[in-house]
């Protein structure tokens, strides 16, 4: 008898008839969506050509190895997932998915695309692309997260790697630009996160998980979603500053990042009472991924209409 979604997860080992769709689901294509366009992003703004089938081959191998890790995430983190409001649906809790199942599927995932970025693009994108997989499937998922109030500070280079790969895929190198994307979306990270903390922090809780409101409080959480909201500024205008990207870029950048710290001041300067329904946090974490995707299109933009040099 097949399981229902919500049903106790099957014992270790049993086999489970998983439709496409959970295997799909274990990719995290929510997430895949941000680190696939972000690593689209790193590989138009780089200087030179690549071939369309051999970037499009590397944009592929980014987004298996991103759903590779995911995989292995899930896989971990299966008996804390069922306890979980947000992820109790996912494939393995849920019952869907035998947990080796899952297993071997990130494994393969993360497997092919390093050896095919490396057979087909460069060894450099591969490399980097496979510590990025170990990064966030085993630095941050079995080490980091359980045991820091920092996981998501320290993880946050997890999420961070995709610009760099699609550069060093066309480039074959690794320059202060790409560094500073990085950068962007390391600092981006915490109160991206924070914000999601906030109003999700029974949830890591009840399991356990040290998360910064739940450890170090709602006000030292909140001062400090402002604070890297001031540091990502900075992170944001640094191509414009040191002349890697043009005006297009700059005036984009200060605006949409403008707009993020207003947003996250309203979330660290607030109180939230009996029964808030958080709407400022809930604000700032939708605005916070609008907010990668237009900041990175705004510098292909600027790299299209008006070419530099990268330093």
């Amino acid at each position: 008898m097949d399981r229902q979604p919500g049903s106790l997860p099957a014992p270790h080992g049993a086999l489970m008839p998983a439709h496409w769709r959970d295997f799909w689901a274990l990719t995290k294509p929510g997430v895949i969506r941000l680190v696939v366009f972000t690593g689209l992003c790193g590989l138009l703004a780089a200087p030179g050509n690549i071939h369309p089938v051999i970037g499009f081959v590397a944009i592929l191998c980014i987004a298996m190895g991103a759903g590779g890790a995911a995989a292995l995430n899930q896989y971990y983190e299966s008996d804390l997932d069922a306890l979980m409001k947000r992820t109790a649906k996912r494939p393995i809790p849920a019952g869907r998915m035998d947990r080796d199942a899952a297993l071997q599927f990130g494994l393969a995932l993360s497997g092919f695309s390093v050896c095919i970025m490396g057979l087909a693009v460069n060894w450099l994108s591969a490399a980097i692309l496979a510590f990025s997989i170990f990064y966030y499937a085993v630095i941050y998922t079995i080490w980091l997260k359980p045991n820091t109030a920092q996981n998501i500070v320290i993880g946050g280079g997890a999420g961070a790697f995709p610009p760099v790969i699609g550069w060093a895929a066309v480039t074959g190198d690794v320059t202060m630009l790409p560094i500073l994307l990085f950068s962007l979306i390391f600092f981006w990270t915490p109160p991206h996160f924070w914000a999601l903390a906030l109003f999700v922090k029974m949830d890591y809780a009840r399991v356990g998980i040290p998360m910064m409101p739940n450890v170090a409080g709602e006000k030292s959480t909140r001062h400090q979603v402002f604070g890297y909201s001031l540091v990502l500024l900075a992170t944001a205008l640094a191509p414009f500053a040191l002349g890697l990207t043009g005006w297009t870029y700059g005036i984009a950048a200060l605006v949409l990042t403008g707009i993020f710290v207003v947003l996250a001041a309203r979330v660290g300067f607030r109180v939230a009472g009996e029964g808030d329904a958080l709407k400022p946090e809930k604000q700032l974490f939708a605005y916070s991924i609008v907010y990668l995707f237009m900041v990175f299109t705004a510098l292909v933009i600027d790299r299209a209409v008006v070419p530099v040099i990268a330093a």
